[in-house]
């Protein structure tokens, strides 16, 4: 993590089986499904996932997802992810750190970018929302 982030989340994952490529470690595709799981528990720690942005009316797209793998994970692997909230006036920048459960070691590190888009006109937002500060706790 580059930056100190407002909020943070962890969760573990164990590698499925179905999530292997044919040389037996995890497709590179199946690592936006873990960052996915990881940015729902931060988003529930302000209670604005993905159903709260569309009740709030604004489109949450993710315009960019960096990866950067260390290691590969293999089946069975049990990792753990975390999230940290670091960009959010703007855009939402999202860090990513993936370790190894049982060793701590660093296995990938990950960053995604959402904006904000207004659901009604399709416009993009050039701030965030208000309702995202009032989430966070901060003046918008």
């Amino acid at each position: 993590m580059s930056l100190k982030p407002i909020v943070a989340a962890e969760i573990t994952v164990e590698v499925p089986f179905h999530d292997l490529d044919p040389a037996g470690v995890a497709w590179h595709g199946h690592y936006a499904k873990y960052l996915e799981l990881a940015r729902c528990e931060l988003l529930k720690q302000i209670d604005y996932n993905y159903d709260e942005m569309m009740r709030s009316g604004y489109l949450w797209p993710v315009v960019d997802l960096r990866l950067r793998y260390l290691r590969p994970l293999r089946f069975g692997d049990r990792v753990t992810v975390h999230a940290g909230l670091v960009e959010w006036e703007y855009r939402l920048r999202i860090e990513y750190l993936l370790r190894s459960a049982t060793t701590g070691e660093r296995l990938t590190k990950a960053s995604t970018v959402q904006v904000a888009v207004d659901s009604k006109s399709g416009e993009l937002c050039l701030r965030s929302p208000d309702v995202l500060f009032q989430r966070l706790g901060l003046p918008p």
